[in-house]
């Protein structure tokens, strides 16, 4: 008996994160594909250390799909747990180690994640992006504030996340990494492939740079589900209405289209509707607006309700071809 629609995330951070705790409640076959061009914090450190992709975005990932049972919550809670005071291991999260000493001891990268995801008990599969690790190079408005207008090129996901200025382009160092295979026939035999929301030049539109995973994305026969954020994020899109994110990614990859954006009804009131409608056209997509905001008016997702639209989504997505998932 089928459990639901074949579902692809595409993302990274707390954005794929809140994606993932909403689609595990909507399907039983999901898998996740993380973007790998961290370089801050724990991350940056075991990447350096050990010449390793970062795992800090992967483990979140990892967690994000544990079940809501005993075993599921309490194993999200360890590998989530970050290590305190001022030793060596201060700041490293559990997962993150765990995530490196299998890599280490199995020699692979996909089979480790897949021990650790064994181990949690977690109801889908997590993947990287690329099997290298990445560099974004962004091209900067304003970096420094003495200049407002001048463009420089800023590296790293870390410097990307908290520069003054507003980003407007990014690219990947190496320019043309290889694809993880598994991660490629994943949205190849995908029903559905959904991106955001998240930290949109780390986070969301890397997965549009890497030749073999755009590829696929160009060519699935899935359906495409673009989720909105709820705010502009300070540094990245910084006074971004809507509309401006769907102009970004449209930029990347002019060539992509797009079944449904999904926004948040109070969010996308943020700006001009019409625009944002407009901007979703040019992408082939139907925009569907919902409230899917936590109730305490952070910029976060509600799971439950972000599954319910999901739900209805692929509900009405799988009218127009086949009902077989859902039986």
């Amino acid at each position: 008996m089928a459990t639901g629609p074949r579902a692809v995330a595409l993302g990274g951070g707390h954005g794929l994160a809140a994606s993932l705790a909403a689609l595990r409640r909507v399907t039983g076959d999901l898998t996740a594909i993380v973007t790998v061009a961290d370089d801050g914090g724990s991350s940056g450190r075991l990447r350096r250390d050990f010449g390793v992709l970062p795992p800090g975005d992967l483990r979140m990932a990892l967690a994000a799909l544990c079940g809501d049972d005993e075993w599921g919550t309490t194993w999200s809670k360890v590998v989530q747990h970050r290590f305190g005071g001022d030793s060596d291991l201060a700041g490293h999260s559990v997962g993150n180690l765990l995530i490196v000493a299998l890599w280490e001891l199995l020699g692979d990268t996909v089979t480790g994640l897949d021990w650790v995801g064994r181990l949690l008990g977690t109801g889908g599969r997590v993947l990287p992006m690329a099997a290298v690790p990445l560099d974004i190079v962004a091209e900067v408005v304003g970096a420094d504030p003495a200049r407002p207008h001048e463009v420089s090129t800023v590296r790293g996901q870390a410097e990307c996340a908290a520069t003054p200025g507003q980003v407007q382009s990014i690219a990947l160092l190496p320019p043309d990494p290889p694809a993880v295979p598994e991660a490629v026939r994943a949205v190849l035999e995908a029903d559905w492939v959904v991106l955001g929301p998240g930290s949109w030049f780390t986070s969301v539109l890397p997965h549009l740079l890497v030749p073999e995973l755009s590829a696929a994305l160009h060519v699935t026969t899935a359906r495409r589900l673009l989720v909105l954020n709820l705010a502009p994020q300070p540094g990245e899109t910084e006074g971004f209405s809507p509309h401006k994110h769907l102009e970004v990614l449209a930029g990347h990859a002019p060539a992509l289209t797009v079944d449904v954006v999904l926004a948040d009804t109070k969010a996308a009131g943020t700006g001009n509707l019409a625009d944002l409608e407009k901007a979703a056209a040019v992408l082939g997509a139907r925009l569907v607006m919902a409230d899917v905001a936590a109730a305490d008016g952070t910029p976060r997702h509600d799971p439950r309700l972000l599954a319910g639209m999901y739900a209805q989504i692929f509900r009405e997505g799988a009218r127009g071809g086949s009902d077989a998932a859902w039986q």
